[in-house]
């Protein structure tokens, strides 16, 4: 008898969702990146005001993460993360990014164009919007601060990054890609995070009919713990903080497992650099009897990496290992 292929959905967007496709796509599965659809800065703004079109940023790093071209020394997966760094117009945005708006105004969809990029890129798997709506964040404060659009939540310019969200939702409301809730009923595993907890993981959460589609698949659910704290979106945060705001828009007695790293040995030089942004590394205070069960590891990568030149947004320098996180996944599949 054939043995079945597992099925995993990865939900989420950005840097953390990268490193977690870079692991999965050595294994024999059938993956599902779910990206979430709601950025508004940088080259994305321009994708969204001048070429009338969703951002396209997290899809294009679920490309590279997931191709599977391996000759040439990485040629096209470099060129689609290739930045512009020279001129006015076209100073940060990336090759992926404009060839994938070029593909969209060719074939009049940009569903289309993710598809025929999927196939020159040889993906494994399937890349697919969260949702087709053209939405934006909009976020509530503690203080009673409002702010619209993910690039001023992200920014911390326009508030006081210390206070705490309490209320996200999209503006006008975002209904599910049909095709994604399929995926997410047929999935054998569901992966939430890591990356920024509202603008990416929660974002996703608060487009209709996702949750209710995650509450009513049978797969299992996990969340990655983020490494490192942020201002304007988990100041001072533990892990339990992370937990209970999920579970605000996810639901209580949704998650299985929760997978936390333990190596703090971080280097000191890059611990500066966070602390004069207000970050600090996430203090473990999870407790044993929690309904999920909790899986602390070495999930730290030892690569740091440079910054492109042109990318004038802010990026992640501590990062999840996409080997130890692949190899802590397929541990949780069903034999």
């Amino acid at each position: 008898m054939k043995k079945k292929i597992p099925k995993i959905v990865v939900i989420g967007g950005g840097t953390g969702t990268f490193m977690v496709l870079m692991g999965l796509r050595k294994y024999p599965l059938k993956i599902a990146a779910v990206m979430s659809m709601m950025d508004s800065g940088g080259s994305n703004r321009v994708l969204r005001d001048e070429f009338g079109l969703l951002p396209t940023s997290g899809i294009r790093q679920a490309l590279v993460a997931l191709s599977e071209i391996q000759n040439d020394n990485l040629m096209l997966r470099k060129l689609f993360d290739y930045r512009y760094h020279q001129g006015i117009g076209i100073a940060g945005m990336t090759f992926g990014n404009l060839f994938m708006a070029a593909l969209s105004d060719i074939y009049d969809s940009q569903i289309k164009a993710i598809e025929k990029t999927c196939k020159l890129l040889r993906v494994k798997g399937k890349i697919l919007p969260i949702t087709l709506d053209d939405s934006h964040l909009v976020v509530r404060f503690d203080d009673g601060i409002q702010l619209l659009g993910e690039h001023l939540i992200d920014e911390s310019v326009h508030h006081d990054g210390r206070r705490r969200i309490i209320e996200l939702q999209t503006i006008p409301k975002a209904k599910v890609y049909p095709p994604v809730k399929e995926e997410i009923l047929k999935a054998d595993l569901i992966i939430f995070g890591p990356g920024d907890l509202y603008t990416n993981t929660i974002a996703d959460l608060v487009v209709e009919d996702v949750v209710g589609a995650v509450k009513q698949t049978k797969a299992k659910k996990v969340f990655i713990m983020n490494l490192m704290t942020k201002y304007g979106d988990t100041y001072d945060y533990k892990a339990s903080d992370f937990i209970s705001d999920l579970e605000k828009y996810l639901g209580n007695n949704v998650l299985d497992f929760v997978l936390i790293n333990n190596n703090l040995e971080f280097p000191k030089n890059i611990l500066k650099k966070y602390s004069e942004e207000k970050s600090k590394p996430v203090e473990d205070d999870l407790k044993e009897n929690n309904y999920y069960k909790i899986i602390k590891r070495d999930f730290l990568s030892a690569e740091i990496p440079e910054k492109q030149k042109g990318d004038k947004l802010q990026r992640s320098l501590l990062r999840h290992d996409p080997e130890k996180l692949a190899a802590a996944i397929m541990a949780l599949l069903p034999v």
